[in-house]
C-alpha cells in the first residue's frame, strides 16, 4: 500500500532555471507563464497546505492565494535558483495564518483524499481510505513530512527548510513514520 503515496508525486519538476524563467514573465505580465508555473508547482503548493491544514477546502483557498500573491509579488522574486523554495514560503504563510484563524483541525475526509490524489487515477477509494486510516496514526510532524514528501515531491532538505527543522529531525520523522504505516497497513498495532 505505501505505493500509494508514491504514486501521487510522478509528476516532472521542471527546474529552477525553467521555473525562474516562468517567473520573469508573470513579472512582465504574462498570463500564459503564470498558468505554466501554476501547472508546475500546484501539487506542491496544495501538498504542503494541506499537510499544515488537514482541510482540502482551506488548502484549495490558500493554493488560490498564493496565486494570487505569485502574480502580485512576481516582480518582487530576487533569482536565487530556488523559486519553488520562495512559492512554498508563501504557501507555508499563508497556510499558518489560515491555521491561526480558525480553532479547530479535523481528518481528512474522502473526498478531499479524491482531490489529493487527482492526478493518480491508480488510487481507488478503497486506497483512499485504508490510507486515511493509516495516517492517523502518525503525529502530526510525521503526517507533514510524510505527505510533503510523498504526495508533493518536496526532498527531505527541502521540507527541513520550509518546516524549519533540522533535516536529521525531518528524516528520523520520516522514517518513523514509514515504519508506522508499514505495521498499520500490515494489520499490527504501530506504536
Amino acid at each position: 500500500m505505501l505505493w500509494i503515496l508514491g504514486t501521487m508525486a510522478q509528476e516532472q519538476r521542471p527546474g529552477p532555471s525553467e521555473l525562474e524563467e516562468q517567473l520573469l514573465q508573470v513579472a512582465a505580465g504574462s498570463r500564459e507563464a503564470l498558468a505554466a508555473f501554476y501547472a508546475c508547482t500546484r501539487t506542491a503548493v496544495y501538498g504542503l497546505a494541506l499537510s499544515y491544514l488537514r482541510n482540502g477546502h482551506d488548502a484549495e483557498d490558500v493554493t488560490q492565494d498564493v496565486y494570487l500573491r505569485v502574480w502580485d509579488s512576481a516582480a518582487g522574486y530576487q533569482p536565487h535558483g530556488k523559486p519553488l523554495a520562495w512559492v512554498l514560503t508563501i504557501a507555508k504563510n499563508f497556510a499558518l495564518m489560515r491555521l491561526r484563524s480558525r480553532e479547530k483541525l479535523r481528518d481528512l475526509s474522502e473526498g478531499e483524499w479524491e482531490f489529493l490524489a487527482i492526478e493518480s487515477p491508480a488510487v481507488t477509494a478503497e486506497d483512499r481510505e485504508v490510507l486515511s486510516a493509516a495516517l492517523g496514526v502518525l503525529g502530526e510532524q510525521e503526517r507533514q513530512i510524510v505527505l510533503l514528501h510523498a504526495v508533493s515531491g518536496l526532498k527531505h532538505r527541502e521540507i527541513a527548510q520550509l518546516m524549519e527543522l533540522p533535516l536529521a529531525t525531518v528524516l528520523s520523522k520520516y522514517h518513523r513514520g514509514l515504519k508506522k504505516l508499514k505495521k498499520k497497513l500490515e494489520g499490527e498495532d504501530a506504536v
